[in-house]
């Protein structure tokens, strides 16, 4: 590592080398630095966040595989019907197909590391129902799954001896004539700027979802970083207006807004009601009731409150307190505790205020089914942060089974990728232009009449213009009211400024956080103007029915904005399971 001079006030510049780079210590990125490092290729994971506090820890219910071990007739083709037909047929097909192919590979390489998966009497994985499968395939370790699989990649990763440093953010990709050598960055601690050359880089940092008011994502994480490195370094976005809103995320505090209520309260015999007592869910979906889908239930509570049947904070009542307090406490320990710490709320006794709450992002950046790479050489997106899986709804228990396996094909590929290469050019222009962006940043206070500017603040404002014109339900005149609205914001964010101070580097981040938000915004309600049809997630008021030429994905860069990419057929082996009535009683499943 190279240090180069410092100014009086300025940590000195920091240069690291690697052979691959991976952004994202979550689940995606421990697993591809895992293949990288059992392949002898030298490999550094950063992230800006602690890796044992990733956003893999917060998945609860499982991870999907058709192992057969409860139903024998379960196979990868039913798997991948189940898949694409739950996105409303906007998956790509051929990521499905290397999916639920590789789902049971991805289950043996968790044993192998230790995963404790739950267990029948004989020993054999357990699977359950999650909503929409037609087999028990999802695998699982009581309510924690995304916690144990963390905790078994860091494991795993620690005894091969894998760098991670999660103290450092990412700025900018380094390209010189179309091809990664690296990323530029800073540590989030003692502002030091950093240079990691790198011959490829694989991205792993999430998704987008802290762009709305409401979102299950933590403050500071999903921020729309992977859309901003991959667009700025030549790569695109697709789908940005798919994003899956959750039922049920509480209002207060304020600072814990989105925070979700596990789906087990409603599978439990819980009741939503709206301000004026009634149990609305009789109007939108009679016989399942409370045990509807996601998007059904999602969209059933936004018409409540925006119809003026909801709360006066905004929301709708999920109430539990009907049910017998021992249940409660056995099967709801979480959602208990949970509320009385952020409420002081017994649930026991009160009912919850709940409002539907942005959850995960299903587009992403564009990614071959082969390999995952961009189209920029070297570069890759893998998780949340990639495309490509979801469509327009996201099949429960498949995100964590897709951080398996392309987090191993990527690995693979990123692999042999760095040992074919023969020169590697970097480009002083592209180094000294991610560093003058941070210096402009922590340098120009009061400059050529710039205000202070807030980040957060501006933050804030984002979120709300989110929630107003991009949230449950959209129109093209609400859409495009956003984005002028975002126009005028963008010039206010031209005069953000950071202020580091005694406690580190936040401010910093905090900025660069906003930055990434405001390019994902803009793609999210480009793209969503144009997919004129309501499908999944994607609710237009002013087109409600699907629109069969629209059955493809919209792609998005800042220099080219939006252009349509019609999706193939699916392959024979799964079209027509996938064009099958699928039974969607819920007796025995899970509500989603």
């Amino acid at each position: 590592m190279t240090t180069f001079a410092a100014s009086s006030d300025r940590p000195a510049e920091r240069l690291m080398s690697t052979s691959v780079l991976v952004i994202g210590t979550g689940g995606a990125g421990l697993r591809a630095s895992i293949e990288l490092a059992e392949r002898g290729v030298q490999v550094l994971a950063v992230g800006k966040r602690r890796a044992h506090d990733a956003h893999t820890t917060l998945a609860a219910g499982g991870i999907n595989a058709a192992l057969g071990t409860m139903d024998p007739e379960d196979s990868w083709q039913q798997h991948a019907a189940d898949t694409l037909r739950e996105s409303y047929f906007l998956a790509d097909p051929a990521i499905v197909e290397v999916v639920a192919k590789g789902a049971a590979r991805g289950i043996e390489d968790l044993e192998r590391w230790g995963m404790p998966f739950a267990r029948e009497a004989d020993g054999r994985i357990s699977q359950r129902f999650f909503g929409a499968h037609k087999y028990r395939r999802t695998c699982y370790a009581g309510d924690y799954t995304g916690l144990e699989i963390q905790r078994t990649l860091m494991r795993r990763a620690r005894e091969l001896d894998v760098p991670i440093i999660d103290t450092v953010y990412i700025t900018r990709l380094l390209v010189s004539d179309g091809r990664i050598f690296g990323a530029y960055g800073f540590d989030i601690v003692d502002g030091s700027p950093i240079v990691i050359h790198a011959d490829a880089v694989i991205l792993a940092a999430g998704g987008h979802t802290r762009i709305w008011r409401n979102t299950s994502s933590r403050r500071d994480e999903n921020t729309g970083d992977s859309f901003r490195l991959a667009a700025l370094a030549g790569g695109r976005i697709r789908d940005a207006e798919l994003v899956q809103f959750h039922p049920s995320g509480i209002l207060e505090p304020a600072d814990a807004a989105g925070t979700l209520v596990s789906e087990a309260a409603r599978g439990e015999g819980g009741i939503l009601r709206n301000a004026l007592g009634e149990r609305f869910m009789e109007r939108y979906d009679p016989e399942r009731m409370e045990l509807s889908t996601r998007d059904r239930i999602a969209l059933a509570s936004y018409t409540e409150i925006s119809e003026g049947r909801g709360t006066t904070n905004g929301g709708v009542f999920l109430d539990v307190s009907h049910l017998p307090r021992e249940q409660i406490l056995a099967k709801l320990p979480r959602v208990y505790r949970t509320l009385i710490d952020l409420q002081m709320l017994d649930i026991t006794e009160q009912p919850i205020e709940i409002a539907p709450t942005a959850h995960y992002s299903m587009g992403g950046v564009w990614v071959r089914p082969e390999d995952h790479g961009t189209g920029v050489d070297g570069l890759y997106a893998i998780g949340e942060a990639s495309s490509g899986l979801h469509g327009a709804n996201r099949l429960g228990g498949n995100s964590l089974i897709e951080l398996l396996v392309y987090g191993r094909i990527t690995g693979a590929d990123a692999a042999g990728y760095v040992s074919g290469l023969t020169s590697v050019r970097r480009d002083p222009a592209a180094v000294a232009e991610a560093r003058a962006e941070m210096q402009h940043l922590l340098t120009a206070d009061g400059a050529a009449g710039r205000s202070t500017e807030s980040p957060r603040r501006l933050q804030r404002a984002l979120r709300d213009i989110m929630t107003e014109h991009a949230g449950v339900v959209r129109s093209e005149a609400g859409l495009r009211a956003g984005l002028a609205k975002l126009d005028a914001l963008e010039e206010r964010v031209a005069k953000v400024t950071a202020h580091p101070d005694i406690a580190g580097f936040d401010d910093l981040a905090h900025a660069f956080d906003l930055y990434g938000s405001m390019l994902a915004a803009r793609a999210t309600l480009e793209c969503a103007i144009e997919r004129r049809e309501t499908r999944g997630c994607h609710n237009r008021s002013d087109y409600p029915e699907q629109d069969a030429a629209l059955r493809g994905n919209f792609l998005w860069s800042p220099a080219g904005g939006v252009e349509f990419a019609p999706l193939p057929e699916a392959p024979e082996s799964f079209r027509g399971l996938a064009s099958d009535e699928l039974d969607d009683s819920v007796a025995g499943k899970l509500v989603e």
